[in-house]
């Protein structure tokens, strides 16, 4: 046996099976609860699969950006203590670039998703379906993608051709 393995062996049987880890842990944050496993333990495809039943529309979503996002991201997105989400004065080829929804997000599809997961960034998660559909619609708006009347859904999100739709490697088929 190689002292590698044999070195392994030793330390694993130090830590111990069960919690190898947890002897060195900061000891930081919580376990999750089942309940918020269950909560987060979706995917969102870029066609749309996995996006829960719901609509939004510019005029709400405005209402939900100014309670929830505006101290972060800025009137209108224009950025502050976190990017800029719209109003990109420089494309992505330009230096510097700016990597705005409107000039770097492939598909409105995982703007929905990364609201969901993880915004407000100090209570990820904690934004109802109406209200992330309705944010949503708001900075599709704000990044000149969809005109002010527009009311997405469930539906149309997928179908809304991004402005940087072609600009990564498309390594999902979109199956529409």
């Amino acid at each position: 046996m190689s002292m590698i393995k044999y070195g392994l062996i030793v330390f694993l049987s130090w830590v111990g099976p069960s919690h190898a880890g947890d002897a060195l842990s900061p000891m930081l944050g919580k376990p999750l609860s089942k309940a918020t496993i269950q909560q987060r333990n979706f995917t969102v495809f870029p066609n749309g699969q996995g996006l829960p039943v719901g609509q939004g529309s510019v005029s709400a979503g405005k209402q939900v950006y100014t309670s929830f996002c505006l101290s972060c991201h800025g009137f209108e997105g224009s950025g502050d203590s976190a990017e800029e989400l719209a109003g990109a004065l420089h494309r992505l080829t330009d230096n510097p670039p700016d990597k705005t929804i409107g000039t770097y997000w492939p598909y409105a599809t995982t703007l929905f998703d990364f609201i969901r997961r993880s915004m407000p960034m100090d209570s990820p998660g904690s934004l109802s379906t109406q209200e992330i559909y309705d944010v949503t619609a708001y900075l599709l708006f704000l990044n000149n993608i969809i005109d002010h009347n527009k009311i997405i859904d469930h539906h149309s999100l997928a179908k809304i051709k991004m402005p940087n739709a072609n600009g990564f490697i498309n390594q999902y088929k979109n199956n529409n």
